[in-house]
């Protein structure tokens, strides 16, 4: 993840702002140009009027009409003209009306942008519980699809493909507990349990089934691995390739799940896997370590945009020391990422247990797993084919 910057004031932005905190401009995503950026409010009459600082509160006043306008179907959406890119025309996506989206589309376009148009289920909006819920799972998809658009992954919606495109349910378990809800995938179709924006809650399911880690963001990047192995490995022709890393998936599914929950990791699981749930079949192994290599690459992202170095002082081999004066999401060695990574974690997680907290990386790369990631690597940045050769003619 990148950080941005207000172009009327130079406040520093994150990700999921709408309106600058220094002098209020409202503030959109431009996905396809990877910039938050400042809107300019196009008045009803076609006038424009250019965002200051002292404009901001007027801008900001401008874009909760326009959110409010948008409730009903007879009212015009609010148009920008987004300072990144002036002589276009933009307005939000329709689910910035329940405060679940700052990203931005083009006018005329499609309602829903390049994240939201995936959504197939949402739940029932009337409940305040679920929206909350709802809203706090959208920002972390929102950062999910962040990474697979800077990876420029193949993704096709179920209006292109029916059987096999991508989708999500975010679904409630039934009031009377007559139904729970499981997290998954099937052909393209993730489903996602909305209690597990509950922090209360999925922190007790991660300590029930022994995890060290268990986000929001996690499941998105897990669950999407699925799909991106389809797409990539199966329908890629990297089939063979793969088995030679992950193993043979052509094993029962079902079974290795079972056995996988009634017998548990093997003693030596972190020489050969990221974590425990790995172990339970090669589609997992590959579905978390495809969740990791995402961690680490918009990890790394932000550091380098912090400008992070490690250099502790107690580390006289200098194996710890490292800067991420790379673009980790257009790496294509795994070595160098994992020379930065490595040091990074170590520092992260020691902070964190200055402050009492569990580690923010709480897991162990063994040089399998490095080897598991540089596969998960060749696939979002396959090699150029090679050049014809020049025939002389």
């Amino acid at each position: 993840m990148r950080l941005f910057n207000c172009e009327v004031c130079g406040q520093l932005l994150y990700f999921e702002n709408t309106q600058c905190m220094r002098c209020g401009a409202t503030v959109g995503y431009l996905p396809g140009r990877n910039r938050l950026t400042a809107l300019d409010p196009v008045e009803p009459d076609g006038g424009v009027v250019q965002a200051t600082a002292e404009a901001g509160a007027q801008q900001q006043a401008m874009g909760d009409d326009a959110a409010a306008q948008a409730g009903t179907a007879a009212a015009a959406p609010q148009l920008w003209h987004p300072r990144a890119e002036p002589e276009a025309l933009y307005r939000f996506c329709d689910n910035a009306r329940h405060d679940a989206c700052n990203w931005l589309v083009p006018e005329g376009g499609e309602g829903f942008c390049p994240a939201c148009r995936y959504n197939r289920t949402i739940p029932d909006l009337s409940d305040p519980q679920h929206l909350a819920q709802w809203r706090k799972i959208e920002v972390a998809k929102r950062r999910a699809f962040y990474g697979f658009l800077r990876l420029g992954l193949p993704m096709s919606d179920r209006v292109d493909d029916p059987e096999n495109g991508l989708a999500f349910d975010f679904l409630a378990d039934a009031p009377d507990g007559s139904g729970k809800v499981m997290t998954g995938h099937d052909n393209g179709l993730i489903t996602l349990a909305l209690v597990e924006a509950d922090d209360a809650e999925r922190t007790r399911r991660r300590t029930a089934m022994g995890e060290p880690y268990r986000t929001l963001l996690g499941h998105f990047r897990h669950e999407a691995g699925h799909y991106f192995w389809d797409r990539l490995v199966r329908d890629g022709g990297r089939l063979e390739e793969c088995r030679a890393v992950f193993g043979d998936d052509s094993q029962d599914y079902g079974a290795a799940l079972q056995r996988h929950y009634e017998q548990g990791a093997a003693p030596d699981w972190q020489e050969h896997f990221v974590s425990t749930y790995a172990t339970a079949h090669p589609w997992e192994d590959f579905a978390e370590t495809w969740a990791h290599y995402l961690h680490i690459v918009d990890t790394l992202e932000m550091a380098r945009a912090f400008g992070l170095g490690i250099d502790p002082r107690a580390d006289r081999s200098g194996e710890l020391t490292s800067e991420v004066d790379f673009d980790p999401y257009r790496a294509t060695e795994i070595e160098p990422v994992m020379e930065a990574w490595v040091p990074l974690t170590a520092a992260v997680n020691s902070l964190n247990r200055c402050m009492g907290t569990p580690d923010l990386y709480p897991f162990v790369i063994s040089p399998a797993v490095v080897a598991k990631l540089g596969f998960i690597q060749s696939l979002v940045h396959p090699p150029k084919p090679a050049a014809a050769p020049d025939s002389g003619d």
